[in-house]
């Protein structure tokens, strides 16, 4: 039975580590030590010399008790840092059974949530004698920066069947089965420069060109599965002169990869055929950011979360994500994996709350999700 108590406690030792985006040195630390104590394998790859974190991403593994050796290898995944305002964070236990920070920071449960569940986990089936199989937990360093520490995670180093991550919006049981691709773009659009008051006429307004393209480009909701979004226009000049280079960085994401490229050709044409009719060029290039993943209810991970939620009392909730986690990032190197809802709430912000009560539906979810896994054959 998970100890309400002693979960609540393990939150609230977490979130006052200090580990905003790319400095999470310390919490890296934190987390070794907890998981060795726990008895747990702990490895650490050499990401952060490819991402620029201060933390490298950490793989703890819990070995199959002698009772479940057949069962399949499963995994579950948090991150360990968390966006900003996120230094000196003070939790506070209200009397409504809400935790929430002090207001000047956001409070951590994106993702802390998920890994005092995950210690929770080690602890219910020691002291319970649940039989599982190999279970691996992969907390990952600057997942909010870009998803940054998975980007960089080495093909390969986690091996499992299938797995979840413990982070995602929405009420526990939800199950994000579905997430898109997503692309960064970049354009570049080079004018002609002049005296914007003596001889305009000679120059070729990048601005101009720019406004253009973008006006042209099909953006925001395209489709049920198709966004686009420009979130960068920098130009720099004076008044006085016709401005000869503009850049823009955008995205496009679609949980249909060939609907992500006819988007990103769109984008494309839209710029092309601005620059042409205005004697201008430009220089447009994309980047794959992470895979998309899409599951239904007849796949065997999804089942399992099912039927796991439906066990301790929760209705399942299948849904479809806008957004990308490191649960792309491991579909795109081939284990089967699904974003569990966590129940926090006004995350990205210093409203941000969890009640305690969805801490403990995620550690009871997890808890039942490795018992069912345990009683499975590969």
């Amino acid at each position: 039975m998970v100890n309400q108590q002693r979960l609540v406690e393990e939150f609230i030792a977490l979130v006052q580590v200090d580990s905003e985006t790319k400095h999470e040195a310390e919490i890296a630390k934190v987390l070794k030590e907890r998981f060795a104590a726990l008895g747990l394998q702990v490895e650490e790859d050499n990401s952060s010399a490819k991402s620029g974190c201060e933390g490298n991403n950490l793989l703890f593994t819990l070995p199959a008790t002698a009772d479940a050796q057949d069962a399949p290898t499963i995994y579950f995944t948090c991150h360990m840092d968390t966006v900003v305002p996120g230094k000196g964070v003070k939790p506070q236990v209200g009397e409504d059974g809400i935790i929430r920070s002090d207001g000047t920071t956001v409070l951590g449960s994106d993702d802390k949530a998920g890994i005092a569940a995950m210690l929770e986990l080690v602890r219910v089936l020691e002291e319970e004698k649940i039989p599982h199989g190999i279970i691996k937990f992969v907390i990952t360093a600057g997942e909010e920066s870009t998803l940054l520490g998975s980007r960089n995670m080495e093909p390969g180093w986690v091996k499992a069947d299938f797995g979840y991550a413990i982070d995602s919006n929405g009420e526990v049981g939800g199950i994000a089965v579905a997430a898109p691709f997503q692309s960064k773009v970049y354009i570049t659009v080079k004018g002609k420069t002049a005296h914007a008051g003596v001889s305009p006429e000679k120059g070729i307004s990048a601005i101009t060109v720019a406004a253009k393209a973008v006006a042209r480009m099909p953006l925001g909701r395209i489709d049920k599965e198709t966004t686009a979004n420009f979130g960068t226009f920098f130009a720099s000049g004076e008044t006085n002169i016709v401005t000869e280079k503009v850049e823009l960085i955008g995205e496009a994401r679609s949980l249909v990869k060939e609907k992500l490229l006819a988007q990103l050709d769109s984008m494309k044409s839209a710029c092309e055929s601005a620059c042409s009719e205005m004697g201008a060029s430009c220089e447009f290039r994309y980047e794959l950011m992470y895979p998309g993943y899409k599951f239904d209810e007849t796949a065997p991970h999804v089942k399992l979360v099912m039927d796991a939620a439906e066990a301790i009392g929760l209705t399942p909730n299948l849904f479809h994500s806008g957004g990308g986690s490191d649960a792309n990032l491991f579909n795109g190197q081939g284990i089967p994996t699904v974003n569990l809802s966590v129940g926090y709430q006004a995350i990205h912000t210093v409203n941000e709350y969890i009640a305690v009560s969805d801490l403990v539906k995620v550690a009871e979810l997890v808890v039942e999700i490795s018992r069912k896994a345990g009683q499975a054959t590969k």
